[in-house]
């Protein structure tokens, strides 16, 4: 992946990995964040003003946003913790602001060559994986910003032949979002979940666009 790229979240840890990992490939990186650019992806208006003056396109656009805590809520373990801010707050940010972004995507993606879209989700989003119940409103979150970036590659599909718009899950890492809730399970640095994410979208082609990939490339059921 060359040309033109652009990093949603790039002042985190994975973001900034996969800004690294584009800009070491030769592409030229267009990093947005909301610490160093006020990208708000819980603000429409911030949304739109500023990937609105973007003019692409882009090869390459990858969200990596996200947060297990949004507005300080901690993950439900039981039903009786399920709130209706809890559950607000995790769908602006998880799904409603990527969900923004990819209004954005047939404007900024182009029509004549290969393209790549992809947005973080997390494997604790699947329906069909999910035996352990709780965290309810990530999960419920997350679930449907997979939904969202499905039907959105099936539009883009029509007038994008060449474009791969998928979701994928980075593993077990190393960053904040881990820091309390990674107990148990081995953690890579932010390089490597960067370094396997670009492997994995390399191997990529059209045929696999709606999917939802594994930071291996494995398939993960919705």
């Amino acid at each position: 992946m060359t040309g033109n790229a652009l990093i949603i979240g790039a002042s985190g840890g994975i973001g900034a990995g996969l800004a690294d990992g584009l800009e070491a490939r030769g592409a030229r990186v267009t990093r947005l964040s909301r610490r160093d650019d006020g990208l708000d992806l819980t603000d429409p208006a911030s949304v739109e003003h500023v990937l609105g003056a973007l003019d692409g396109p882009f090869e390459t656009i990858l969200v990596a946003t996200g947060a297990l805590e949004p507005d300080g809520h901690r993950p439900e373990k039981a039903l009786r913790q399920i709130s209706a801010a809890a559950l607000a707050a995790q769908f602006a940010l998880n799904a409603t602001g990527p969900a923004l972004v990819l209004r954005h995507l047939p404007r900024l993606l182009p029509r004549d060559r290969p393209s790549r879209f992809a947005a973080l989700s997390a494997r604790v989003g699947s329906i069909g994986d999910n035996h352990l119940g709780g965290w309810h409103g990530y999960r419920a979150a997350k679930a449907a910003l997979n939904q969202l970036v499905h039907g959105a590659s099936i539009e883009l599909a029509r007038t994008h032949r060449e474009a791969v718009c998928v979701v994928l899950h980075p593993g077990t890492v190393a960053t904040r979002l881990t820091e309390s809730h990674g107990a148990g399970h081995s953690r890579v640095s932010p390089q490597a979940a960067a370094a396997n994410l670009l492997g994995v979208l390399d191997g990529l082609t059209p045929a696999d666009t709606g999917g939802f990939f594994d930071w291996a490339g494995k398939p993960v059921p919705w």
